[in-house]
């Protein structure tokens, strides 16, 4: 804040310079402004860019006479003379009616059309942000043709394209003026949380597909780039302000504001700067999903139930009596909105100071902070409430015509962010240990079926007698619990949601680093990133050729609460290299791209990553273009894959470096006498991770033995350890612009190897587990009945399927302007993928995706004088989610936005009013995550 408040200070101080200006308008053929047309003097980079009302002004330390050239994207360009620096600029733009000769530079890494692509892109620019109908441009992404969203909370979406993504999107980078901006400690991007203010949005482009050729391993299943607007051709002050009200069954009706300021200023030719500031606060979707995880229809009333979003309930235990067989019971939870505020926040300030030694675009020095802060819900494992969760980045870039070369580093801080599911079991353990709990409970359902109660009767009295000292009725002479009492609240009364006793031991057990005490997420990672590229098209006349790299250092540092850090940081490298050659052949009419990368990564061997692609335009104007491209793409397992310890109560998540494994060690006590007798004698065992992967049964061979009693239906576990995933990618597309239409067709199919997963295994704390239970192996039968008394450990490997896994998918999009200003777009994708789940029964690929999804939009921002107006609407089938927290169906959901937009030139602003799901029925995206209700909100745009 004090950095940004000296840059602040920077602005009123220093506009000192003397510069000519020119002003003017730009408008269409019906007289319409023409919002972000760029205007530069030709033959140098200095430039402007319309404000709201077609109006610009450019300033410059040269002296007229000029000539300036006005672009604007669905235009023709057009230039014009300037003689003096009180000159009335008017301009009028012709209309050109084929938006897809856009200009986009990620596909390749250099300027090409859109229609030269060689493979599918996406393209949202100044003029679409205006016309969205979304909360905010982040979530109009959503409207792009293979995007689905996944959305755990109001300020926290992730983007999944083509599959196989969960909120965690580890197959997904987002670039941010070409910084990385996904989590250094989670390796996956958090939403906008330190992205880019939508009034600083130049361009947003999005693959969808596999890029590791040119973009390394984390680019396996599509990349977003987000560009900004540079200070030497975007000047002035713009604002806005947003204000609105969320709407859910179970939240409620709640305020909502989003506001923002962007200040810039090119000082001289040489030199310029600017400075974001963006606040949202609003309240967040409840997450109030009630089913069990694991049993259909099981309510609260169960013995053994274990809800969604009920948290503490996951610490069970198995209890019996006589002539009644044993069952697994639970304590009682807590509901997620007991756990959090539910405050939803974000703020975002960055600064940069460019400088451009020769006073133009061949050379320009780029220093960038960046800073992120706020509260949002992410869902993982578990649900975790990250609470003034900060990340920061500082990039110092140089850049020129041909090539650029960066450094930058992330780091993070967790804040005040704690785990929602520890939360809840340690809150129960402030109050009366599990021991004792378990102990109450056994005690009081043994008895209430010696007087003669049914099962249920007795379970439900247990559970009153456990959790407050209410005795089960019909019992002769009762049951009374001595109250111990432990930090003056009596053990014989459960702490209840709302008084000051559950506030003391929640702010306690927030508050606490120790998984056994309390829930805090603790972290203080970072990310070291530096990459290079040089283009030699100026120097080589046959071809178009790049070379380029990158390298990367994490330092994971969670002092022990998440990875196996607690001795110190992990670091962990990687780095790549890549060329790519460019040719256009017959008549430029085919234009053939190849590259290849290689990568290398700490624990693994190195990886090529080749692709081809050719693109062919027919037709005698050329805009029938056909495109086909194949590539091999990798991903390396993530630092979670490898380094992760983590206890999530149910489970210990545990990554597969060879190293992790032994750095992971953990003492659990022994159940009950036979237990300790198997056991040596000894009252506890200390395992660590290789017992894990070497000595362990599938759990899904253990529910099968569980539910049957047959022991020939446990398997012992033959996970290998994490190695990088790769896919072989097909894509077929056709673009083109037929009577007035644009038209884009895509189509794919990937074919994915060692494809990365979990598998739950459970480990017996003695014997040796084997297949079939080895009942004629004294070590086997020592396990089996570890199995049996409850002495186990459970697991969640990082590991890789055997099995090859197909996807497909297919994509239409068509748009077209109906009458006079009236604009139609509609797209449909098809997505599904092939795994033989009966060969490799206990994998999960968590493919999360809908099947069919369609999209439409209609609008017309001229429809009179100063006034637009854009509807759009969404629809996907219902599909299976697949997490490491829950299992399940999401339905299928129709979404409609619309928004109204009234432009006030003589005020140099906008008004818009807009809804998101006007339709008001409420649907979820992530299964364990608040239903998405309705968002209203009327925003204020000012601009230069």
């Amino acid at each position: 804040m004090r950095a940004y408040l000296l840059f602040l200070s920077l602005f009123f101080c220093c506009i000192s310079f003397a510069q000519n200006s020119i002003s003017g308008s730009v408008a269409d053929s019906d007289g319409q402004p023409i919002i972000g047309a760029n205007i530069k003097i030709v033959g140098e980079d200095i430039g402007s860019v319309t404000d709201i009302d077609g109006k610009f002004t450019l300033a410059s330390s040269k002296k007229p006479p000029f000539t300036i050239e006005v672009t604007s994207i669905g235009f023709g360009s057009k230039k014009v003379s300037i003689t003096s620096t009180n000159q009335k600029v008017a301009v009028v733009l012709v209309e050109e009616q084929n938006l897809l000769n856009e200009i986009v530079v990620s596909a390749s890494r250099t300027p090409e059309r859109v229609l030269e692509s060689p493979v599918t892109i996406e393209r949202m620019g100044v003029a679409d942000i205006k016309k969205s109908a979304s909360a905010s441009f982040y979530d109009g992404l959503e409207n792009m043709k293979e995007v689905q969203m996944n959305t755990s909370s109001l300020s926290f979406k992730s983007i999944n394209t083509r599959g196989f993504a969960t909120v965690a999107n580890t197959r997904f980078m987002q670039l941010v003026d070409g910084m990385d901006n996904s989590s250094p400690l989670l390796n996956f991007v958090l939403g906008n949380m330190i992205g880019i203010s939508e009034i600083d949005v130049q361009s947003v482009e999005l693959l969808p597909g596999a890029s590791s050729a040119l973009y390394g391993a984390n680019a396996f299943n599509g990349i977003l780039f987000m560009t900004s607007k540079s200070p030497f051709t975007s000047q002035g002050i713009t604002a806005y302000a947003k204000f609105g009200q969320t709407s859910q069954k179970a939240a409620g009706t709640n305020d909502y504001v989003d506001y923002g300021i962007r200040m810039a200023h090119a000082f001289s030719p040489k030199f310029a700067a600017k400075a974001n500031f963006t606040y949202m606060r609003g309240t967040d979707w409840f997450a109030t999903n009630t089913n069990d995880k694991t049993v259909a229809g099981r309510d609260r009333s169960h013995y053994g139930y274990d809800g969604i979003n009920v948290y503490g309930d996951e610490v069970a235990t198995i209890i019996g009596a006589p002539t009644l067989p044993s069952e697994k019971v639970s304590r009682t939870g807590y509901n997620e909105t007991d756990l959090t505020d539910n405050k939803a926040s974000n703020t975002k300030i960055d600064f940069s100071l460019h400088y451009r030694p020769f006073g133009d675009e061949n050379l320009e020095v780029i220093w960038q902070s960046k800073f992120g802060y706020g509260n949002a819900v992410y869902q993982g494992a578990n649900r975790y409430y990250l609470n003034n969760f900060f990340m920061q980045q500082h990039k110092l870039e140089i850049k020129g015509k041909n090539f650029f070369v960066r450094g930058y580093t992330t780091t993070e801080d967790g804040g005040n962010s704690y785990d929602m599911l520890f939360t809840g079991i340690n809150i129960n353990n402030q109050w009366k240990s599990n021991t004792n709990w378990f102990r109450d409970y056994g005690t009081a359902f043994a008895q209430a079926t010696l007087a003669g109660q049914l099962p249920a009767q007795a379970h439900a009295g247990a559970r009153n007698f456990a959790d407050y000292n209410i005795s089960p009725t019909g019992l002769i002479g009762g049951l009374v619990l001595t109250p111990n009492v432990n930090g003056n609240e009596p053990r014989g009364t459960r702490l209840m949601p709302g008084t000051q006793a559950f506030k003391n031991a929640f702010n306690k057990v927030i508050a606490g680093e120790n998984v056994l005490t309390g829930s805090k997420l603790v972290d203080n990672s970072r990310i070291y990133h530096s990459d290079a590229n040089y283009n030699f098209k100026d120097l080589i006349e046959f071809a178009e050729v790049q070379v380029g790299g990158s390298y990367r250092q994490y330092e994971l540092n969670s002092f022990g609460r998440i990875y196996t850090d607690a001795n110190g940081p992990i670091y962990y490298n990687e780095y790549g290299a890549y060329t790519q050659l460019s040719k256009k052949m017959m008549d430029d009419r085919l234009k053939f791209t190849g590259s290849v990368r290689y990568d290398k990564s700490k624990n693994f061997n190195g990886n090529v990553s080749p692709r081809i692609s050719f693109v062919y335009s027919g037709g005698e104007s050329r805009k029938h273009n056909f495109r086909a491209s194949f590539q091999t793409g990798f991903r390396n397992p993530s630092t979670q894959d490898q380094y992760i310890g983590f206890n999530v109560g149910s489970a210990v998540l545990l990554g597969s470096a060879p190293d992790n494994l032994t750095r992971f060690v953990e003492t659990i006590d022994i159940k009950g006498d036979v237990g300790k007798a198997l056991n040596n004698g000894n009252g506890s065992q200390t395992i660590d991770g290789t017992r894990a992967y070497n000595n362990s049964y599938l759990a899904s061979s253990v529910l099968a033995f569980a539910a049957a009693g047959n022991p020939a239906l446990l398997q012992k576990t033959n996970a290998n350890l994490v190695k990088p995933e790769e896919v072989k990618a097909i894509e077929l597309g056709y673009r083109s612009f037929i009577n007035k239409t644009s038209i884009d067709i895509n189509g794919y199919y990937n074919v994915y190897n060692n494809f990365i997963g979990n598998l739950n295994v459970i480990t017996p704390l003695y014997g040796q587990a084997l297949d079939g239970g080895g009942l004629t192996d004294p070590e086997g039968s020592k396990a089996l009945q570890a199995l049996q008394s409850g002495n186990t450990r459970t697991f969640q490997l990082y590991t890789n399927t055997p099995l090859e896994i197909k996807s497909l998918g297919f994509g239409i999009g068509l748009g077209r302007k109906v009458y006079r200003d009236f604009e139609v777009s509609v797209n449909y994708n098809y997505a599904d993928f092939s795994f033989d789940q009966s060969k490799d029964p206990s994998f999960e690929a968590g493919f999360n995706t809908p099947k069919h999804r369609a999209k439409a939009s209609f609008g017309n921002e001229k429809l009179f004088e100063n006034f637009g107006f854009n509807i759009s609407g969404r629809w996907s089938s219902s599909y299976l989610w697949q997490s490491s927290m829950v299992d399940g169906m999401i339905d299928a959901a129709t979404v409609i936005d619309a928004q109204v937009n009234y432009s006030f030139p003589k005020l140099k602003s906008t008004l818009k009013i807009g809804a998101a799901n006007i339709g008001g029925k409420e649907y979820a995206q992530v299964l364990g995550a608040g239903l998405i209700g309705q968002q209203y909100f009327a925003s204020w745009t000012i601009t230069p």
